[in-house]
């Protein structure tokens, strides 16, 4: 098994190619908004140091959101392009259950509610815990809240860039991001038992009914 993981949702990039039991290739470029010039060169560098192509892939797991708007995008397009062309299933992996499996591998939390900054006074939100395989499962529903509801809807451990908006107490884990390794990591499980779908199901999960705002009308300086 090969597997072809992407992660661009959190506006960095990082790819990772994996088999049952190892990672075989890592790349994480921190820039922010780089992904365009730097995903598709980065899974050829993966593809030269194993000696392999897009056609050797079992599958391609990407991080299908909710997350940034255009790194969300970006990396359906690119899992959309390559499992197109080289006919290969995909596994979509939600931006914040692979935040939950980084913070389960970073800090060996179990139970965790992971929380995104979702701008215009807004988080992306849900829980998740650990099972017997050590993959951190929803137990709750992926929502958009406003702070206030966020704080309510608070199960476990806050993680992630919108913890410390819902409580300004929980900064402990507010820099826990997560990687490719974490998209890879939970798309493994399904993988090995053929949980995917075919390349049109390579579709983002934006949360937001209008994803189309435009800077100023998200908040953001």
């Amino acid at each position: 098994m090969k597997l072809l993981a992407l992660e661009t949702a959190n506006e960095q990039c990082s790819v990772s190619i994996v088999d049952e039991t190892q990672t075989l290739y890592f790349q994480l470029d921190t820039r922010a908004k780089a992904q365009t010039q730097t995903i598709l060169p980065m899974i050829e560098q993966g593809f030269e140091q194993n000696q392999i192509s897009s056609k050797d892939l079992t599958a391609i797991a990407f991080s299908r959101g909710p997350g940034s708007f255009s790194g969300v995008r970006i990396n359906a397009a690119v899992t959309q392009a390559l499992a197109w062309a080289n006919d290969i299933p995909v596994i979509p992996v939600s931006t914040l259950q692979a935040l939950a499996q980084a913070a389960y591998q970073q800090a060996q939390l179990t139970e965790v509610t992971a929380v995104l900054d979702a701008r215009m006074q807004e988080v992306y939100m849900a829980s998740f815990k650990l099972d017997q395989n050590n993959i951190m499962q929803l137990v709750d529903e992926e929502k958009l809240l406003d702070y206030q509801h966020a704080a309510e809807y608070q199960k476990y451990t806050l993680i992630g860039s919108g913890s410390a908006l819902v409580n300004v107490e929980a900064i402990a884990f507010q820099q826990i991001t997560a990687s490719a390794n974490d998209i890879a990591t939970i798309a493994r499980q399904n993988a090995l038992q053929k949980q995917w779908f075919s390349a049109e199901q390579a579709l983002p999960v934006y949360l937001r009914d209008n994803a189309w705002k435009k800077i100023p009308e998200q908040g953001k300086p």
